[in-house]
């Protein structure tokens, strides 16, 4: 069973950053979603577990950095120059393939809250 662990969430102001972290038991793809209430879950950003894939939504690309140390089996989403329309459910999955979908990873976490403030 592949577990998933969070942290880093938390009340910012606009124009702020965060940090997310995400340690896995394991060496997979990890991809970062969010879900704001009352929305679907969307996919933020994802890196695959060897040199050569990642990706970013259109709305987060600029201002959002992933990254992963392989030693730790851990994934990071840099935040930066954070928006009010940022705040939801940040959630971390594990695929063992390269994919934007929610449908492609089959392991997620816990789910952190980002709360951006105007």
């Amino acid at each position: 069973q592949v577990q998933l662990v969070e942290s880093g969430g938390g009340l910012v102001q606009s124009g702020g950053s965060l940090r997310l972290s995400c340690a896995a038991s394991g060496r997979y793809t990890m991809g970062w979603f969010r879900q704001a209430p009352g929305k679907e879950r969307e996919f933020v950003a994802g890196i695959s577990s060897g040199i050569g894939w990642t990706s970013y939504a259109d709305s987060v690309r600029g201002r959002f950095t992933v990254s992963r140390d392989n030693a730790k089996n851990t994934a990071y989403l840099q935040m930066n120059s954070l928006k009010p329309e940022d705040t939801a459910v940040y959630y971390c999955a594990a695929s063992l393939w390269s994919g934007n979908s929610p449908h492609d990873y089959r392991y997620w976490g816990q789910g952190t809250q980002v709360t951006v403030s105007s």
